[in-house]
């Protein structure tokens, strides 16, 4: 089938997205508090401040839609257990990440290593990364182990990654990619493949899934580095600025350094290189450089060619509700404020 590019009316939202699959989301709440739900006090405290805190959860949205997508009308199972598998291992790593941030903000509220210090948010983040290997044995699928297993691996090497690349002006292009192809891409792809795989796809529809979800994460997290200079900490529920502020070499500014004026290169090689804290008014220069040098452009389009990859995977897949969800969820991913 092909899917066409036509405009998406500007309505469109992650609860029209999701309308196929919102049983199973509804389901997937309920498999989560059943599995996070531990002897140990602390670990109850704050995997209930978690989920709480809600989140978007397009990872096990992803699994549930090509499974549907895929499936022809058969039942699937083990995808309820494995959405809430992914979901475990994507919440692990920002209960991580925080704590290397040193973030204090993350979905409109205080981050939970702020509000139970560092070391209680790593141990519980540890918590959800082996409660979730003990969840993907059960299905008693290799395969499904294997894909699970790699994925938390590239994950953590791309943490590594990016904590190699801050304050480093010589980062380019390919360096940034190759961390949020390791960091960010490789947890959608796992959704999307596994969804695939659950449902007794073919190798075809397997790749073909499995490629949409590395270039509709890709996609995500480049609009999340230029919502980083274009949107408030009211829209984003996080402070903006913070990748700038941490000295991380995002895209947008990536692209100033190497194609600013020698003004304007200065500014980010500075803004990358520096040890000390951003003033106010530095931090100003270097948003007002990136917004008018042209950077944001540049990031918008790469985004909006990961969507485009995206899409063109779905040829392969049958034309039903599922398929337009997951088409839908390309635009989305350009046009979303959070």
């Amino acid at each position: 089938m092909t899917l066409g590019t036509t405009a998406t009316p500007p309505t469109l939202n992650l609860k029209d997205i999701f309308s196929p699959i919102q049983a199973d989301m509804v389901t997937l709440d309920t498999v989560i508090r059943d599995r996070l739900a531990s002897k140990v006090v602390l670990i109850d405290q704050i995997s209930g401040y978690i989920i709480q805190a809600g989140g978007k959860r397009v990872r096990p949205a992803l699994l549930f839609l090509i499974s549907q997508a895929l499936a022809k009308g058969k039942p699937v199972a083990h995808s309820h257990e494995l959405a809430a598998v992914i979901e475990f291992i994507h919440t692990s790593t920002l209960l991580h990440d925080d704590v290397v941030d040193e973030s204090d903000l993350r979905r409109g509220r205080k981050t939970a290593n702020a509000v139970f210090g560092n070391a209680a948010s790593v141990l519980v983040g540890d918590f959800l990364y082996s409660r979730a290997f003990q969840m993907m044995v059960a299905p008693g699928i290799l395969k499904v182990m294997e894909i699970l297993a790699e994925a938390t691996n590239t994950i953590a090497e791309g943490e590594v990654l990016q904590l190699l690349n801050m304050h480093d002006a010589d980062v380019d292009e390919a360096r940034y990619l190759e961390v949020i192809l390791f960091k960010t891409a490789k947890l959608f792809e796992a959704s999307t493949e596994l969804g695939a795989l659950i449902a007794g796809a073919n190798a075809d529809e397997i790749e073909a899934a499995a490629n949409y979800g590395k270039h509709i994460g890709l996609a995500f997290q480049v609009m999340d580095d230029w919502l980083d200079y274009t949107a408030d900490a009211a829209q984003m529920g996080k402070n903006s600025g913070d990748d700038l502020r941490e000295g991380k070499p995002t895209l947008p500014l990536i692209y100033l350094l190497n194609h600013g004026t020698p003004a304007q290169s200065a500014l980010a090689k500075h803004a990358i290189e520096r040890e000390e804290e951003l003033t106010e008014e530095f931090f100003n220069e270097v948003l007002e450089a990136v917004r008018t040098s042209g950077a944001l452009d540049y990031t918008l389009e790469f985004a909006k060619k990961e969507a485009d990859k995206a899409r063109a995977c779905l040829a392969k897949f049958p034309a039903n509700a599922a398929t337009k969800s997951l088409s839908d969820l390309c635009d989305y991913s350009l046009k979303r404020t959070t």
